[in-house]
């Protein structure tokens, strides 16, 4: 649990001795890339450099609503399952996406109104058998 400075005492003595105290214990032992130089140090950056980085390691859904997020992903499940190799894998990416939806049903997500409803996965898997025809 976090602990309040104790009155009296400067803010910066307080937060050194918070972080000497976590060293002393090990708490920054063994932390991933300990030893290693920062990646681009001593290099310029762009104004904006950390909203690209976010934006490239989110793939494009950074700062969007949980509900746009979710209609994102339940797109990309349908164009998974309808490129699927088996019935199988298709009805398991349905199945998935489906749970996810229901959910959000139940628990509404922050955002635009979620216009979602679940696929019908024998309408899925029909449509699926007539794209795979012209194949």
């Amino acid at each position: 649990m976090t602990q309040r400075k104790p009155p009296g005492m400067g803010f910066e003595s307080w937060i050194d001795r918070q972080i000497r105290e976590a060293q002393e214990r090990g708490e920054f032992d063994d932390l991933p890339s300990a030893g290693k130089p920062l990646p681009d140090a001593g290099k310029a950056l762009e104004e904006d450099w950390w909203i690209r980085r976010k934006v490239r390691e989110e793939e494009g859904t950074t700062g969007l609503p949980p509900s746009l997020v979710l209609r994102k992903e339940a797109e990309t499940a349908r164009a998974r399952a309808l490129a699927a190799a088996t019935d199988d894998e298709a009805r398991a990416i349905i199945g998935e996406v489906n749970a996810r939806i229901l959910d959000a049903l139940r628990k509404p997500l922050s955002g635009p109104p979620l216009t979602l409803m679940p696929f019908d996965v024998d309408e899925l898997l029909r449509e699926r058998k007539g794209t795979s025809r012209g194949r």
